[in-house]
Order: C-alpha cells, then structure tokens, then sequence
C-alpha cells in the first residue's frame, strides 16, 4: 500500500512539475573549431616537426647556471605561486564537499537533560525534577533521481582542474618572467659598457677640442658642441647604471625576496637565442600544451555541468529520511522495548511556482557557460596568434642582425683604419674619435638585437606552454558544447 501510494505521489509530480519550465532557456556560445584558425601562410616558410614542444625544464638549455638557480628559487618561494597552490587546495575541498553532498548522512546523537518543574504545578513521579535520556539515530538520503548533485559534484571537479591548470601556468609565466628579466639584465650591463666607452670618447674629444682652442684651430662653438656631447654621455651612464638597478630589483621581487638579493646577482653571461620551430599542427596541438587553454576547456565542462544541475531543479525530487532512537523519563530503563521509537519515509518535493527564481538561476547558468566559451575562443586566437607572432618577431630580428653583424665589422674596420691612419701620422685623433663613436654605435645596436632575439624566445617557448604536459587530458569542449545545448533532461512547458 505504502509503495502505491509513492508511486502515486510521484506520478502527480511529474504531471504537474510542467508549472516550472526551462522552455526558452539555452546557452548560444560556440567553441570555435582550432582547425577553422588558418597559419598555413604564415607559417609558410617555418620549419615544423612533430617534437617541436619545449621541455619542462627548457630554461637549462639555455646553459646559464645562475639563471637555473635563481628560477629554482623563484619556483620555491615567490608568493604568487602560494596563492596559486592556495587557490588550488580551495577549489579540491569545494569538490569534496559537492561529491560529500551525494552520498547518504548518518548521525548518532545521544544527550542526558534535567528539568525542574515548579512547585507550583503537580509533582510528576516522586517530584519535581525530571531526568530525561535519549539516543537517536537518523539517516537521510536524496536519491538525486535527475542526476542534479552528480553534476554539481563534476562541475565543482571540472572547476577544480582548471585551478591546478591555472596553478601549472603560473609556474611557467614565472619561469619565463625570470628569464626575462635576467635577459634584461645582461643587456643593462651591455649598455653600460658602451655607454662607459662613450663617455670616455666624449671625453678625449672634449680635452682635444679643448687645446684647439687654446692653439686657435677651433672656436668656442666647437667646444660647446663638446660640452653638449660630453653630458650627453654622462646622461646615458647614470641611465644605464639605473637599468641595472632596475632589473635587480625586477629579479628581487619575481624571487619573492628583498631588495639586497638582486645586488648579488652577478653579470649574466650573453645568452643565446634558442632554435625554435613551431609544431606541425599548431592550433589543435596548442590544446593540449597550453596550460591556460587547458584550464579555460575544463571551465566550458564545468559551466556545461552547472547547466545540467540547474535544470534537475525544475524536476520533482524524492529525499529518504529515517529517525530510530530510545527515549526515557525520570529513572526508567532508556534500554528497553518501550523507549523506542521510529519514523521513516519519503519526502517529496515539487516545484510548482517560485516567482522565476528557477528560471533565472537556469539563465544565469546560460550565461556562465557562454562567457566560458567566450573567454575560451579568446584564448584559443591569442595562443595561435602570439606563437605566430613570436615566430614571426625571431625571424624578422634573424634578418637585422644578419645585416647589423655586416654594419658592426664596417665600423669595426673603419675604426682600425683610422687607429692605423692615427699612428702613421696620417689623420688626427679626434678623426678617429668620430669613426670610433659610429663603432660604438654599431655595438649598441646589436646588443639591443641579441637582447630582442633572446627575450622572444623565451616568449615563443610561453606561447608553446612552456614545456607543460596535463596530467589529465581536458574534454573536448566540442562535445562539450553539444551537451549543454542539447535536451539531455525532460523540456518541460507550462
């Protein structure tokens, strides 16, 4: 009889449970296809392969010991990494709890109270205090007939994996930023040393223009010219010396330590531009390489899944509840056949109207899941485009050293020509203190390419994942996108 009328009470449930309907209500965001993003032309004349993905350790390739130890410790003690470890264990305990939230709950409760009764009333038993003694046991269960807590539990995992891709990925925009700034830092150094050089040939031009003067070959016009050149040069140092400042102090803080660090970061060595080629299939590879991606997949999949658990709310639900225990007044037996007591059954509960409040939970999840897949497709062309334009950038600055290497042996030439023509007795010196400013010209120039070359290969090597390999493989939001628009529950209209 009891199971008759369950049954009955659930068929009128879904009978009447068209009152609230997700009618009207879908997600519109679109995935876009990694293969409809053309690079065939620009990648025209790039070399491929297949192996073209960097390693996770890419940075040791570069041959530099110090900048090994200084990402080794920035991996260890910069702050943000923390947040990001943080963040990660936040997102693993709120899935714990949405999968917690699925299974059954049994509690065990026992307590001892005494009640005094006034005198005023009638002694109850042998007087006015009571004892009373209970142990109750209870049970409860929702069936989640829809499936509802199930995705709610894989909408939180979803959400969970996309947090530790974001933590992966903050490692290696760390790793990366260091490389960056010890580039940088070589580089300070480099236009230091020219600018030392220029400094001291102002000088000598200077001092020279000086005698002139005083032997009436030059005017006074000169010699401010000379003036001018000399502060200039001056300007330029306390310029360069800043940089160096500066890029100490860039390491200092991407090392998560203070100040004084940065001062005993020794002169980092040249380092050379790594020989990168791009990946043979590059949009639908980076999928699985670049860690911001992966995590932006993994947000689509959870979006899809709240969708899911939204719309189990417009369904009649079944919960399975159950109390059992033993009560006693005053000094009875509270462990004998008439203490116990029971109560069990199934409560139903149905939606028939709440005012819209389902209705625009259900599109709020629409929205969330378009703004997923939007933030996704934004990733998806910048990954494509950056990796492009990177290659791109080394290529073009492959042409400009070529030719600044045939500029900086020219004036490196001009400039022992006219040391010769100088010591032959043949030109003057400040002759040769001209030619010698175009020579040190010539080397800051090519010092700002080398510096340009290495700093977007570290780039290229982000814009490839920097050697990031998902322990996971992230869904395909593809399928993804067909599920959320699809009628995978009951369409209910009013």
């Amino acid at each position: 009889m009891r199971v008759q009328l369950v049954a009955a009470a659930v068929g009128m449930a879904l009978a009447l449970a068209g009152c609230a309907s997700t009618g009207g209500l879908h997600p519109d965001g679109s995935p876009i296809d990694p293969g409809s993003l053309a690079v065939e032309r620009t990648l025209a004349d790039v070399k491929v392969s297949p192996a073209a993905w960097p390693e996770a350790d890419w940075w040791t390739s570069l041959g530099d010991g110090q900048l090994d130890a200084l990402i080794a410790e920035a991996l260890h003690d910069n702050p943000s990494l923390a947040q990001a470890d943080a963040r990660a264990r936040q997102a693993q305990s709120e899935a714990s709890r949405a999968d917690a939230e699925r299974k059954p709950e049994v509690d065990l409760a026992g307590s001892v109270s005494e009640v005094r009764l006034p005198t005023t009333l009638p002694p109850i038993g042998k007087g006015h205090n009571i004892t009373a003694k209970n142990v109750t046991a209870s049970f409860k269960w929702d069936l989640d007939l829809w499936g509802g807590e199930r995705a709610a539990w894989e909408a939180a995992l979803g959400v969970q994996r996309s947090v530790e891709v974001d933590a992966h990925a903050a490692r290696i925009e760390l790793s990366t930023n260091v490389a960056r700034a010890y580039v940088q830092l070589g580089y300070a150094y480099t236009q230091q040393d020219v600018a030392s050089a220029e400094l001291a040939r102002a000088t000598d031009v200077r001092e020279l223009t000086q005698r002139r003067v005083a032997a009436g070959l030059d005017s006074q016009v000169q010699l401010k010219q000379s003036d001018a050149e000399v502060a200039s040069a001056q300007g330029r140092k306390a310029q360069a010396d800043r940089a160096i400042d500066a890029a100490r102090s860039a390491l200092s803080v991407l090392l998560g330590k203070g100040p004084d660090r940065g001062l005993t970061i020794t002169r980092p060595q040249l380092l050379p531009p790594t020989a990168v080629s791009v990946p043979s299939n590059l949009p639908v590879e980076l999928l699985g390489h670049r860690p911001d991606l992966v995590a932006a997949r993994w947000r689509v999949e959870a979006a899809g899944k709240d969708i899911d658990a939204a719309k189990t709310q417009f369904l009649p639900n079944v919960n399975i509840s159950a109390m059992a225990g033993l009560i006693a007044l005053g000094g009875g037996n509270l462990f004998q056949a008439k203490s116990r007591f029971y109560d069990a059954g199934p409560a139903i509960s149905l939606p028939i109207f709440d005012g819209g409040r389902r209705r625009a939970d259900l599109n709020s999840k629409d929205a969330q899941y378009d703004l997923a897949v939007a933030q996704y497709n934004e990733t998806l062309v910048r990954a494509v485009n950056e990796v492009c334009d990177d290659n791109n950038a080394l290529a073009s600055l492959q042409v400009q050293t070529d030719a600044q290497q045939r500029a900086l042996d020219a004036a490196s030439d001009a400039w022992t020509l006219a040391e010769q023509r100088y010591k032959a007795g043949v030109g003057s010196y400040l002759e040769a203190l001209v030619v010698r400013q175009q020579l040190l010209v010539a080397q800051d120039r090519m010092a700002t390419l080398h510096a340009e070359q290495t700093d977007y290969s570290v780039q290229i090597i982000r814009a490839l994942g920097g050697g990031f390999r998902p322990g996971q493989p992230a869904p395909d939001v593809s399928t993804v996108a067909a599920d959320a628009n699809s009628s995978s529950l009951i369409h209910h209209r009013s």
